[in-house]
């Protein structure tokens, strides 16, 4: 008997409750751990995601958010690499990357930054007003019963 490992669902979502989704995201798998990144609840309704690329710049990093998925692409340059540097050992690594967070309905990225190797995306969970819980008074009085509507057919 196998085990599942749900880890891959929650490590790449956030605010995400359709299973369906989930499932169908997990089971394509994750073939790279790289960059290496975390995903921290700041508060109420508040996320952050920070990963770390040590190495690259700031024009070198790429966001975009396209159909409920976040997509964040590296793009090593090769300006720095022109062979004037010689490594004795290369433990830092530089390579392009993509990786890809898939986002509920009801997360908004509201900003990004860069400092000390990380990169910080915020995000924050806006609930539309008609998705919020809103109370029903209870009337004294019971509500009128619908009347049922019969409609005549004419025999041709």
């Amino acid at each position: 008997m196998r085990a599942v490992d749900f880890a891959p669902l929650l490590r790449s979502s956030i605010g995400f409750e359709n299973l369906n989704r989930l499932v169908d995201f997990a089971t394509r798998g994750e073939g790279d751990a790289y960059p290496p990144y975390n995903i921290e609840k700041l508060g109420d309704g508040a996320y952050r995601i920070s990963m770390a690329v040590a190495g690259f710049s700031r024009d070198e990093l790429d966001l975009t958010v396209q159909e409920n998925v976040l997509i964040v692409v590296g793009r090593a340059g090769e300006a720095q690499e022109n062979g004037t540097r010689e490594f004795l050992h290369r433990g830092i690594a530089k390579r392009a990357f993509e990786r890809r967070f898939q986002l509920a309905d009801t997360i908004k990225v509201t900003g990004a930054g860069y400092e000390n190797g990380l990169l910080n995306i915020d995000l924050v969970r806006e609930v539309p007003e008609h998705k919020k819980p809103r109370r029903i008074e209870i009337d004294h009085a019971a509500p009128p019963v619908p009347e049922a509507i019969t409609e005549q057919r004419d025999a041709a």
